[in-house]
């Protein structure tokens, strides 16, 4: 079958590899959808990940169609429609160092639980919006991270999918009110038309001074400019501002979470922030998110569909990862299959 590989640092190249061969307690999906990664890119600009180097197979965000179940297999039949756990994957993480990647054209589930390693969904979801399933995961496991309740004030920064996926499951923990930040106004209006309750313009308004106006303004000690009334600050964007930005704007009390990844150290004034008493917590991946949100993505799957951006087919899948990785080019890109 055709795979995409990294090939060499900063190289993808397609493979010819083996059909996986199922085992008694596995199922092979034919995959019909998998979305493209910001680490995607990273992997490749790292030449692989370890433990394997060099070769890498991508993909970690797939939804796909049984084909063949094992003999061992309950709960599972040919045909189901299926979104898989990446990260319980006995051979390694799918798509992330493991043995299997999901650009390709099948994919092997290793000890198939429904539950546990895979997840079947009803057929009305659309591949391209089931494939989410896995981003959204990452997105909600940072909102169980912040510890946003109902009644809490919310801000996001970064109106990328990470982003989009905190508004959804801020607003389903009952948060009333989320502010979305980033620079580019069309993702600002994915931000509404998603849940957010606001925006705000990085480029164009003072976020600190926006937030305040919109949660109110809360004293701060003796010489220090007033602090929002935000409680939950989400960094979704993974850039220095950010940060600095949330932490200026921070009441006593408040909590910060970095899912985003940031790529160069980040220089906090502890001093400065010491009697705030906030919370900095980092979110990495979906301990047992995975499929939290896929009742979500099944009840809701039209709202999930404002974050998918850019479709490619198959063939495409280089040109797809390419797009991915060039900065404000598009938001999320999925690769899709077609009848085979």
């Amino acid at each position: 079958m055709k795979a995409v590989y990294v090939t060499g640092r900063g190289t993808n190249g397609w493979v010819d590899v083996p059909t996986p061969e199922v085992g008694p307690d596995d199922v092979l999906l034919e995959v019909k959808a998998c979305g493209i990664c910001g680490s995607d890119a990273m992997y490749t600009m790292y030449g692989g990940i370890p433990p394997r180097q060099g070769a890498t197979p991508l993909g970690h965000e797939p939804a796909g169609e049984v084909v063949e179940v094992g003999a061992n297999v309950t709960g599972v039949r040919v045909g189901d429609h299926v979104v898989p756990n990446p990260m319980m994957a006995p051979s390694g993480i799918i798509g992330s160092g493991g043995a299997y990647g999901a650009l390709a054209e099948y994919l092997l589930i290793e000890q198939a639980e429904p539950g546990v390693t895979l997840r079947v969904i009803p057929d009305h979801v659309p591949w391209e919006v089931a494939a989410l399933n896995e981003p959204m995961a990452v997105a909600h496991h940072a909102v169980n991270r912040s510890g946003a309740k109902e009644g809490d004030t919310a801000v996001v920064f970064g109106a990328g999918p990470i982003g989009l996926g905190a508004v959804i499951s801020l607003k389903s923990k009952g948060v009333p009110h989320v502010v979305v930040v980033d620079l580019i106004p069309s993702r600002l209006e994915k931000a509404l038309r998603v849940g957010a309750d606001a925006v705000i313009d990085s480029g164009e308004e003072d976020v600190v001074s926006r937030l305040c106006e919109i949660h109110g303004e809360i004293p701060a000690r003796p010489g220090h400019p007033p602090k929002a009334g935000t409680d939950v600050y989400i960094d979704a964007a993974g850039a220095a501002a950010v940060v600095q930005t949330a932490l200026s704007a921070a009441k006593h009390g408040s909590v910060l979470t970095v899912v985003a990844t940031h790529k160069r150290p980040v220089e906090v004034d502890f001093g400065e922030i010491l009697g705030a008493e906030l919370d900095i917590r980092t979110s990495m991946g979906y301990p047992t998110e995975i499929f939290e949100v896929t009742d979500a993505i099944i009840e809701h799957w039209e709202k999930y569909a404002v974050i998918v951006s850019d479709e490619l087919p198959f063939d495409q899948t280089l040109d797809a990862l390419s797009l991915a990785a060039t900065p404000g080019a598009a938001d999320k890109v999925m690769v899709t299959f077609g009848e085979r």
